[in-house]
């Protein structure tokens, strides 16, 4: 039993604890490329989550990770088989309800640890935030916390190097051999401003990506996902950290 993860804990042992700050790992459930499970985001989540919040622990951090939300935002997706689609209001409708338990037992620090890039949290948390004085809720984007091109030699985002090599490390009995995988082209927006970056529109998956892919996973590695995997728990650990330790009448300098 990990102390940390609320899924694993009982009655008998947490009814005295006193935890810090909530972590909601939230993932998606959708196709990755031909060699990556559904489940990717929700793997990387469950175990991202897990191990910073282990190390987060072992530094004194009061902390206590809930079950991950296994569906996320997928609405440019209707057409690939048994993507699971759950709309931005579903989703502020099951904060909001975390929150009022975290808010009425007296948990006043929540941090949504978003795992798929669909999901986008600011404006719920803009909106809850109003309804929820007492507490400070944020998020955070794992896969942006660090510089890839570091740990990896093609960019992407989805089904790309960088997650083939985590699950690599993380469940390699799910990942289906690199020969077997497509190579995550993606068209890109023909209207400048969409290319550029500074106006934004929903991809239309079917339409950008043949494989369901984007970024090229054929020279992912193991020992390439142990590292950024150490790397990337290590950085949360430390936010898990911080926020455990801020005072929420002193956030500002």
């Amino acid at each position: 039993m990990r102390p940390y993860i609320l899924a694993e804990t009982n009655w008998k042992d947490i009814q005295n604890q006193k935890f810090d700050v909530a972590v909601l790992p939230w993932g998606a459930t959708e196709a990755h490329n031909y060699h990556l499970p559904y489940g990717t985001d929700i793997i990387e989540a469950d175990n991202i989550a897990a191990e910073a919040a282990r190390k987060a622990w072992e530094a004194g951090a009061k902390v206590i990770v809930l079950p991950t939300i296994p569906f996320g935002v997928n609405t440019g997706q209707t057409d690939i088989l048994l993507d699971i689609n759950m709309s931005p209001s579903t989703q502020a409708a099951v904060l909001n309800d975390v929150l009022e338990v975290l808010n009425r037992q007296g948990i006043h620090k929540l941090l949504v640890l978003n795992s798929h890039g669909g999901n986008d949290f600011r404006t719920m948390i803009r909106e809850l935030g109003l309804k929820y004085p007492a507490m400070f809720i944020s998020s955070c984007n794992w896969f942006q916390s660090l510089d890839k091109s570091e740990f990896f030699e093609n960019p992407g985002d989805h089904a790309d190097e960088m997650e083939t090599s985590l699950l690599l490390h993380l469940r390699p009995d799910l990942v289906l051999p690199l020969e077997e995988a497509g190579e995550g082209l993606d068209k890109k927006p023909k209207i400048k401003a969409y290319k550029e970056g500074w106006a934004w529109a929903e991809r239309k998956w079917s339409q950008v990506t043949e494989d369901t892919g984007v970024g090229n996973p054929k020279k992912a590695t193991k020992e390439k996902g142990e590292r950024f995997f150490e790397a990337v728990t290590d950085k949360m650990s430390g936010l898990f950290v911080d926020l455990a330790k801020a005072n929420l009448n002193d956030l500002y300098e």
